[in-house]
């Protein structure tokens, strides 16, 4: 397991991959990521993914480019790669989402596959909203979920 953090627009970042791609991206906006002994602290193994993330939060990506290794039960994975279809500066309702997978009744369990996304930003869940366009259920809260959906330009949206 190889590890880097760096510092962006929206805190700490750090990053967690193995030989098949990225499993674990953190904003450390306030806990600390703990890091184990295991891991080696490897920038350049990580730099294309830094790179692509500080392009992104910098409104110079749309589109991330990267090998993943996300770790989750298959109702996670199939949420996630959900996500991974909604296009930069869209969004959806859990219930959408829900939807999409065959699920229809599973928006609640769509937000928790959210909750524990290990890789925000480049699996947007903070393209996933309320009924109504309501902003609700962002892991590192309701501030930078807003903050990421108008850096996509994102129509606004309700804050209730």
């Amino acid at each position: 397991m190889y590890y880097d953090n760096f510092d962006s627009p929206l805190g700490s970042i750090h990053l967690l991959a193995d030989a098949s791609g990225l499993r674990h991206l953190a904003l450390c906006l306030h806990h600390p990521f703990e890091i184990s002994r295991e891991w080696t602290h490897s920038p350049e193994r990580l730099s294309l993914y830094k790179r692509q993330v500080l392009e992104y939060l910098d409104a110079k990506r749309t589109l991330f480019d990267l090998p993943l290794s996300p770790k989750g039960t298959p109702f996670q994975k199939q949420v996630w790669n959900a996500l991974r279809q909604i296009p930069y500066g869209e969004t959806k309702t859990y219930k959408e989402i829900a939807e999409q997978i065959g699920n229809p009744l599973a928006a609640r369990a769509v937000g928790m596959a959210n909750n524990v996304n290990p890789i925000p930003l480049i699996i947007p869940c903070h393209r996933v909203i309320g009924k109504n366009g309501q902003l609700v259920g962002y892991r590192y809260g309701v501030e930078i979920k807003e903050k990421l959906l108008n850096l996509e330009n994102t129509p606004p949206l309700l804050n209730i």
